[in-house]
């Protein structure tokens, strides 16, 4: 089946990317080595009388500071990602619990929700609803199984069929069941660490005449030249890596709904909003890998985007371009009327897996 292969794919491709993330930290502190030993040897080294020389240990202490500043600034921020789960987390972002007792919309996406979590042998995650949002968005989050969140869009609820949101959530559950989550918070968490080797050095180099600031102006410079491409190269490969792992949650939910309209009509619903003006909710770099459609950057910055442009996405699920779809509205009437809980055996209404 093609999406099995996509799937593969997307798989091996992550595992290439997180080998030259872990690359790019040595290269790293190849170049913090070197610009240092170019900013002593400017300083103090050339200006010596007999052969250049250095400090006793100095390479080692150099290694071991750019280490301590990336991995401790990788251990901070993920123990702090780490605090209140995935609930937590998603009420930070605006979301509440569903309530489907008093909402039929709601009462769908619940049963939706406890469909997926038996056909898939997973845990039921929390159904979060963020209400004050009208375009079509969802995202997961939490650490694993125990603290999962799937939360969507009152856009969502309102404008997509049963089956689209079948897809949607199936999208969210994958990112669970692949631990995309916990995978992009560790990469935040690193990238963290790279620019707080940059913040040591812009607070090294502070402009000024003196002589006696001049030595450690110079060695500031050099940690922030450095510092900063790791920061940007670490940026990119977070970004690809979360593109990645778009592309096998996108697989996933076909395969799991065995329908490509399913999240091929969300997209393409999206895709509709977005031609009618309506942009995806602005929220900060550190969750837009979490959304379902994130806002993207222009042409300068689209190596730097967490998601792959739509029209790409519907083209790897219906394997030919597909124009957006026309959105359904609240007074049109919906795929169905008062839905009654999703049985204990999983005979849902609507979902087989066969």
């Amino acid at each position: 089946m093609r999406f099995f292969k996509l799937q593969h794919d997307a798989r091996g491709e992550t595992r290439r990317l997180l080998f030259v993330f872990a690359l790019t930290v040595v290269v790293l502190v190849v170049a913090v080595n070197a610009a240092l030993a170019l900013a002593w040897g400017l300083t103090w080294g050339f200006w010596m009388p007999g052969a250049l020389s250095y400090p006793r240990h100095f390479f080692a202490v150099n290694t071991g500071v750019t280490l301590l500043f990336v991995l401790g600034g990788w251990w901070v921020e993920t123990s702090r990602l780490a605090d209140g789960g995935g609930v937590r987390l998603a009420e930070q972002m605006g979301a509440r619990p569903a309530q489907p007792s008093g909402h039929l919309d709601e009462q769908r996406f619940c049963n939706i929700v406890d469909e997926m979590a038996i056909s898939s042998g997973m845990k039921r995650p929390q159904p979060m609803v963020l209400a004050r949002d009208q375009g079509i968005n969802a995202f997961a989050a939490g650490w694993d199984e125990d603290d999962a969140v799937v939360a969507v869009t009152q856009g969502a609820l309102d404008h997509l069929t049963r089956e689209e949101l079948q897809g949607l959530v199936a999208h969210e559950f994958s990112h669970i069941a692949e631990g995309d989550t916990r995978l992009n918070m560790r990469l935040v968490g690193m990238v963290f660490g790279l620019e707080m080797l940059y913040r040591l050095g812009q607070t090294l180099f502070e402009p000024d005449t003196r002589d006696r600031r001049m030595a450690a102006a110079l060695l500031g410079l050099a940690i922030m030249a450095a510092g900063w491409l790791g920061w940007l190269a670490g940026r990119a490969l977070q970004a690809a890596v979360s593109r990645q792992r778009e592309y096998l949650a996108d697989a996933r939910a076909v395969q799991w709904t065995r329908s490509r309209d399913g999240l091929g009509g969300v997209l393409r619903k999206v895709l509709s909003q977005q031609r009618d003006g309506v942009v995806p909710r602005q929220v900060g770099s550190l969750v837009q890998h979490m959304l379902l459609v994130a806002h993207t950057g222009g042409k300068a910055e689209h190596w730097l985007d967490s998601h792959p442009p739509l029209a790409q996405r519907i083209r790897r699920i219906y394997g030919r371009d597909m124009g957006p779809l026309p959105l359904l509205h609240t007074d049109e009437p919906k795929a169905s009327a008062v839905e009654p809980p999703v049985a204990a055996d999983g005979g849902g209404p609507g979902w087989t897996l066969s």
